[in-house]
C-alpha cells in the first residue's frame, strides 16, 4: 500500500488554522480519501494529559513555574507518542494525516518565544521524532494583533465555560513577536515544505487557497473538480 500524506497546519492561535484543517479534512473525506486528524499537544491519552499541564493557566499555581526546557520536553513527549500511536500507523495505512501543530510550533514558541533557539529544538526533533517531516506545512500567518485578539477572546469564552487553555495567551506581545518572527524564519528556510498564507481574508477565500495549494503540491490529493 502506498504511503499516505502528512500535512501540518501552523500559525499563532487565532490564525484560523484549526478551522481550515477541519474544512480540508471534510473536503478530502468527501472525495473518498481516508483522513486522520489530530492536534498537538493532545490526540492521545498521554498527549491530552500533557496538554492539560502545558496550556492550562492554573498549572503553575498547582505545580510551580514550568521552566522553558521542561515545557519543550513535554511538547516532544507528546509528539513522540502521537508519532508512534497515530501518525506512523496512519501513514503506513495510506491515510492522509492532518495535524494541528508539529515541530515548527516548538521551534516558534519555545525556540523563538522562550528564546531557547532553533538548534536545540531541531536536535530534539532528530533524536525523538527520527526527523519525521511533513510532506506539506500550511503556515497561516495573518497580522499579529488581530490573531492575538481573536485567540484571547476565544479562550476567555472557553474559560467562562470551564475550559482553561490561557497559559500562553497571558504572555506579552514581545513574546508573540518573537514567535511571529521565528515562523517567518522557518518559512524562509524551508520553503520547499512550508507555504505561508498571510492574508487577513474571509474563511472561504483561505479555504480556496489551501485547496489550490494542496492540488499543486500533492497532485494525488488534487481538490480541483
Amino acid at each position: 500500500m502506498p504511503r499516505g500524506f502528512f500535512i501540518t497546519f501552523e500559525g499563532l492561535d487565532g490564525s484560523g488554522k484549526t478551522t481550515q484543517l477541519r474544512r480540508l479534512a471534510a473536503t478530502l473525506t468527501a472525495q473518498g480519501h481516508s483522513v486522520v486528524t489530530l492536534r498537538q499537544p493532545g490526540g492521545t491519552a498521554l498527549g491530552d494529559r500533557i496538554r492539560s499541564v502545558v496550556l492550562d493557566s492554573r498549572s503553575e499555581a498547582a505545580l510551580g513555574a514550568i521552566s522553558p526546557i521542561s515545557e519543550l520536553a513535554l511538547m516532544f513527549a507528546d509528539r513522540a507518542q502521537a508519532i508512534s500511536e497515530i501518525i506512523l500507523p496512519a501513514l503506513e495505512a495510506g491515510s492522509v494525516v492532518l495535524c494541528d501543530r508539529f515541530t515548527d510550533s516548538s521551534e516558534a514558541y519555545q525556540g523563538g518565544g522562550r528564546e531557547l533557539g532553533s538548534e536545540r529544538v531541531l536536535a530534539l526533533h532528530a533524536a525523538v521524532c527520527d526527523n519525521l517531516q511533513p510532506d506539506l506545512t500550511i503556515l497561516l500567518l495573518p497580522p499579529l494583533e488581530p490573531s492575538l485578539l481573536r485567540a484571547r477572546s476565544r479562550n476567555q469564552r472557553h474559560a467562562a465555560a470551564g475550559t482553561d487553555e490561557n497559559r500562553f495567551e497571558r504572555e506579552s506581545e514581545d513574546f508573540y513577536r518573537r514567535i511571529y518572527a521565528k515562523y517567518q524564519e522557518i518559512a524562509d528556510r524551508d520553503g520547499g515544505r512550508v507555504v505561508t498564507i498571510a492574508d487577513e481574508a474571509p474563511i472561504p477565500v483561505i479555504e480556496a487557497k489551501i485547496a489550490a495549494l494542496v492540488a499543486e503540491r500533492i497532485p494525488a490529493l488534487s481538490l480541483a473538480r
